[in-house]
């Protein structure tokens, strides 16, 4: 007979319902309280759906005094005075910022709820002053000072990063906003704000040098997500269940936990994290997926990739400083930063000599995930939705040998390439190819380098292995020299498999591969 557990808190984000309804809860309250007890301003980035927003409500409770509903949490037993604070909660994250005073409105809405209760005074002419006051009067009133909760803080510049007009409007009126908390700075008891990205240099904190960014804080890399112990412990009871249901031993099922869900690493030399919505949906549900993206991808990310046409090998395996992790700017021709902060990349090693970052994906989901989305973006004829099919259709033309089958729909892939990616048609088409050379690779076995060269994409079924060679504007024969000449073939001579070798070229004026030749050995 099935063990009964509790519910897990899929999409609930308000602590308070949580612990009365009686749902899991993986304890972080030690670290939010050594987060209030050692500092006041703070500031977190995490990427969406990991844990911000119920974090936000956890020190909301905590501070309006609700005590009984940390009883058996580790708090409990580190807090003795458990005093009743005023809190400013602002939640951004519930509106759309495409369209010129919707932020306006937001805060306007927030300010006319906190002043029923504390008041206003007509020379709060705006948003600043009406903050200040705000606070001010919450420390006279109450007597005890103001706690200030902001949970994505950043939406409205994200989602206007390609509206330079708007995004200066509303780097404007946050900066004065925001300002409250250095003014009123006697006034305050603690401040938390969250969100997923960093905007850096000319940042709406640039005024606002108090905050204490603790996004890449090696002490608090899990106070947000899953991390392997809470798995092993508190969850372990759900892994068993999820085991069974998809008959697998509880080890396997951890191994596939962690290939689809880990890898996260917010900081060099901590362990990963795991993406929680992800990980509860699949314990929830007993089935493997991917949930994260299911909530929609953020179109801000393909938007910075095509504008500054991104090759998409170099962000997969990118090398960064930390001053490109932690800015962001509309401005810059950079889209690392943003891709990175927003959880589709992540630090995958660290060289301390030079304090250079290995960035990659972290986890199949993510790699999977990410590059399904992009398709539809960058090859005219898989429309959105249509991906796994097209896909599918060309892995089985590989594994069927029907060489002319499948380099036909790669030309399909090709047509209609946008006019304005001419001047830099060569790495669109390097796009392309790495995009259907990965997603082959869920299926078959991709490789990319010999110890001979680079080969532009290899593809490996039970029965063969096709090696490409493509040129730009030259021919297919000098491609196919290329592969012999480099002796691309001989780290698969062993295989006893069929090899293939293809050379191809792409003509500038037909804007797709005008022919290809095949030789087998």
């Amino acid at each position: 007979m099935e063990q009964q557990l509790k519910n897990l808190p899929i999409g609930i984000q308000d602590f308070e319902s949580l612990r009365n309804d009686n749902y899991l809860y993986v304890d972080k309250t030690a670290l939010m309280y050594k987060l209030l007890s050692t500092g006041r301003y703070y500031f977190l980035s995490r990427p969406r759906r990991f844990g911000k927003s119920l974090l936000i409500s956890t020190l909301k409770t905590y501070f309006l005094g609700k005590k009984e509903l940390f009883k058996g949490l580790a708090v409990e037993q580190l807090e003795k005075e458990w005093a009743v604070h005023p809190v400013l909660h602002l939640d951004l994250n519930t509106a759309k910022y495409a369209q010129k005073g919707t932020l306006d409105k937001m805060l306007n809405n927030a300010l006319v709820q906190w002043e029923k209760i504390y008041g206003a005074e007509e020379s709060e002419a705006d948003f600043g002053m009406r903050f200040e006051g705000v606070i001010r009067r919450a420390r006279e009133i109450t007597g005890q000072r103001v706690v200030i909760l902001v949970d994505e803080y950043d939406k409205p510049m994200l989602e206007t990063i390609n509206n330079q007009e708007l995004q200066d409007d509303y780097r404007s009126t946050l900066k004065a906003f925001y300002g409250a908390l250095k003014s009123m700075d006697g006034c305050i008891k603690f401040a938390l704000l969250t969100g997923v990205t960093k905007f850096g240099k000319v940042s709406v904190f640039s005024d606002l040098n108090n905050l204490n960014d603790i996004s890449m804080d090696a002490d608090y890399y899990n106070i947000c997500g899953i991390d392997n112990e809470e798995l092993n412990s508190a969850l372990r009871p759900y892994v068993e269940q999820l085991a069974e249901k998809q008959k697998l031993t509880v080890d396997e099922a951890y191994a596939e936990l962690q290939r689809r869900y880990d890898g996260y690493h917010f900081t060099e030399d901590t362990g990963g994290m795991y993406n929680p919505f992800s990980v509860l949906n699949t314990l929830a549900k007993k089935t493997f997926g991917n949930y994260w993206f299911e909530t929609g991808t953020p179109s801000y990310l393909v938007e910075l990739l095509k504008r500054h046409n991104y090759n998409l090998e170099q962000m997969a395996n990118d090398e960064v400083d930390g001053d490109v992790l932690n800015s962001i700017d509309s401005t810059s021709t950079n889209p690392i930063p943003v891709i990175f902060q927003s959880g589709y990349l992540t630090i995958k090693g660290y060289d301390k000599e030079f304090k250079i970052y290995k960035l990659g994906f972290p986890n199949e989901e993510v790699k999977e995930g990410f590059l399904r989305y992009l398709l539809p973006y960058y090859v005219s004829v898989v429309d959105e939705g249509r991906a796994n099919f097209h896909i599918m259709n060309f892995v089985r033309e590989v594994r069927s040998g029907n060489i002319d089958a499948f380099m036909q729909r790669l030309k399909s892939f090709f047509a209609d390439t946008p006019y304005e990616l001419v001047r830099d048609l060569e790495n669109h088409y390097q796009n392309v190819l790495y995009i259907l050379c990965t997603l082959c690779g869920l299926y078959t076995k991709a490789e990319y380098h010999t110890a001979q060269g680079r080969i532009d994409m290899t593809i490996e079924t039970v029965d063969n292995v096709y090696i490409f060679e493509f040129k730009f504007d030259k021919t297919a024969d000098e491609a196919l020299l290329q592969i012999k000449d480099n002796n691309y073939a001989e780290p698969f001579r062993a295989s006893g498999k069929r090899l293939v070798l293809i050379g191809a070229n792409f003509s500038n004026k037909l804007r797709n591969i005008e022919n290809y030749v095949v030789e087998n050995l």
